[in-house]
């Protein structure tokens, strides 16, 4: 009883920081990456597509991402598509091939990006300690039940806290590289 508690803690508080690092990896810093574009739907034969799905998507060096469609009638959808997304680059065409040319961050933006990383992090600390809160009731509700004894919920308690304790420090240093891959120039 007591494990089967601790192991769902402990697999909720990884989808946590799980969660957490997928936030940080579609936020823009200064580098090219594919992973800017995951969310980013294009109208297909009546059908909204995610984006890798009608085009190639592929690094052209450190500050580009260069998308080939599949079709060539895709070309006018995905340019329309890229426009009315929250990334904040015009693409430039050339032919079959549009290019995103990664601006270099200013350090007001900088700045700003390294707040939404901590308040991101203090998202995924909440929803932790919400796994903690839960799991604790759990072992409170076994003890009014009589199924546990007084010392093994301390002691669960006690595990529970450390676990806690180990995936606050893994939010921090998550939170951390991604503060430091920001404001590197």
């Amino acid at each position: 009883m007591l494990n089967d508690i601790k192991n769902d803690a402990q697999t909720r508080m990884g989808k946590s920081i799980d969660s957490l690092k997928h936030v940080l990896t579609r936020l823009r810093t200064g580098r090219a990456s594919t992973a800017l574009l995951d969310g980013i739907k294009v109208p297909y034969y009546g059908s909204d597509m995610p984006l890798n799905q009608v085009a190639s998507v592929n690094l052209g060096d450190s500050r580009s991402i260069i998308i080939t469609p599949f079709e060539k009638s895709m070309v006018g959808p995905i340019e329309k598509a890229l426009m009315a997304s929250d990334i904040g680059i015009t693409p430039n065409t050339a032919g079959l091939v549009i290019r995103l040319n990664m601006p270099p961050l200013t350090e007001e933006r900088r700045r700003e990006l390294a707040k939404h990383v901590s308040h991101e992090g203090e998202e995924a600390k909440i929803a932790i300690r919400n796994v903690r809160r839960d799991a604790l009731q759990q072992v409170k509700d076994l003890l009014k039940e009589k199924l546990i004894t007084e010392d093994e919920e301390r002691r669960a308690d006690d595990d529970v806290q450390k676990l806690t304790d180990r995936f606050v420090k893994e939010v921090d240093s998550v939170v951390k590289a991604k503060e430091d891959e920001l404001m590197a120039v």
